[in-house]
């Protein structure tokens, strides 16, 4: 995968600066495209992948327990999964999660029973016997489920989506620029954060009220102003959308300001392609039709910050 140029760019003619952003924006996202591409095919990538095929995706009322039960929960599965699997094992004295888990077996075709169920309900039918009946649900049972906080053993592999570089004067002016982006932004400390992995989070109010961006604080200030860039992105264009079957395209909207942003100031923001990669559902080459919207959104971002830093 390629790296990102970590070194400042500027601006500076005002006669030609429109166009030497948009330009260079255009660039920047191809990089990006190219990036996402060679982050596919990493075997970093793959490796991660092969992984997270074997966690299951639990359905609404299942995600529902899980959280209610174990409220920061990333990744769970059951006590033989994690050995068999994973080669982790659940650390002794931790309590299961408990979920419905479905009983799959063969299945009356007329009553939809297992065949002892079939056995003693009024059910007549009789045309075959259980012996060649397919398999399907018939039920749900409890089950016992641990999430990865409660195990230790071998590390699973992780995706490097952190960026890197010196953003100590970035973080500030991005907080103090707020307020002229119309969005609420606050750093919160790891023992007050109560939204379990998310690096950040973009809460919309009502429409008296503006947009709360939430970031959880960290060493990294290259990652923790990239973060807060990539929800200042969700607040300023994705406030009127509520489709769920956007959230992909949301997410690659957000990450590619984020890179852009992120990259202008001089930060290493290479770990977006794989972010990108991670999130299914849209190919790459999607960025650059999105390309308007990114580019201006970023250079709303950029200008203001430029203006914060100017003034100090």
């Amino acid at each position: 995968m390629t790296t990102s140029d970590c070194s400042q760019v500027s601006f500076d003619d005002s006669d030609t600066r429109r166009d030497e952003m948009h330009n260079t924006m255009e660039t920047w996202v191809e990089d990006l495209v190219d990036e996402v591409d060679d982050a596919v095919s990493s075997e970093q990538f793959q490796e991660w992948l092969d992984v997270q095929s074997h966690f299951h995706d639990y359905s609404y009322r299942n995600t529902l327990l899980i959280t209610r039960q174990c409220p920061n929960a990333t990744r769970v599965a059951g006590y033989r999964t994690w050995q068999n699997e994973f080669d982790r094992h659940v650390t002794e004295g931790e309590s299961a999660i408990w979920i419905w888990a479905p009983i799959i077996a063969k299945q009356c075709p007329e009553c939809e029973n297992s065949p002892s169920y079939h056995d003693r309900s009024d059910c007549e039918y009789d045309e075959t016997s259980p012996e060649e009946w397919s398999k399907g649900l018939v039920g749900f049972r409890p089950a016992p489920v641990f999430d990865i906080s409660q195990t230790e053993g071998e590390p699973l592999p992780e995706l490097e989506t952190e960026a890197t570089g010196e953003a100590d004067e970035l973080v500030p002016a991005l907080l103090e620029g707020a307020s002229m982006l119309e969005v609420e932004s606050k750093v919160v400390s790891p023992a007050e954060w109560t939204h379990g992995d998310a690096r950040g989070v973009c809460q919309y109010r009502s429409p008296s009220e503006r947009p709360l961006i939430e970031v959880r604080d960290r060493e990294n200030s290259a990652d923790l102003a990239v973060t807060t860039v990539h929800e200042y992105a969700h607040a300023l264009l994705h406030g009127d959308v509520d489709d769920e079957t956007e959230r992909s395209k949301r997410e690659l909207e957000a990450e590619a300001v984020a890179y852009i942003v992120g990259r202008y100031f001089g930060l290493d923001t290479s770990g977006s392609a794989f972010y990108l990669a991670a999130w299914e559902g849209e190919e790459s080459e999607a960025i650059l039709d999105r390309l308007e919207r990114i580019s201006s959104t970023a250079a709303e971002i950029i200008d203001v910050v430029d203006e914060v830093i100017t003034d100090e």
